[in-house]
């Protein structure tokens, strides 16, 4: 089953839109099928940094010079 789709005007440049269209044709699939994959891609992508984020929100924020004094007194730098 197929969800309804919406259509939109997208202005690639010349060579993505060959690209697009060879890709297309390789794959037996639309050049509208290759554009949603990618943006879900990138959507799922953009989702796995937020929740990253939200793990990591309460841990405690260390300023670039306490960094930099931890690495020397470590002998790291």
């Amino acid at each position: 089953m197929k969800l309804l789709s919406k259509k939109s005007t997208i202005y690639f440049d010349p060579q993505i839109h060959k690209a697009l269209r060879l890709k297309a044709a390789e794959t037996d699939s639309s050049v509208s099928d290759i554009v949603n994959e990618a943006i879900r891609i990138v959507f799922a992508e953009d989702a796995e940094d937020i929740a990253a984020f939200a793990e990591r929100a309460h841990e405690p924020n260390l300023s670039f010079e306490e960094v930099l004094k931890d690495l020397k007194r470590r002998g790291k730098i």
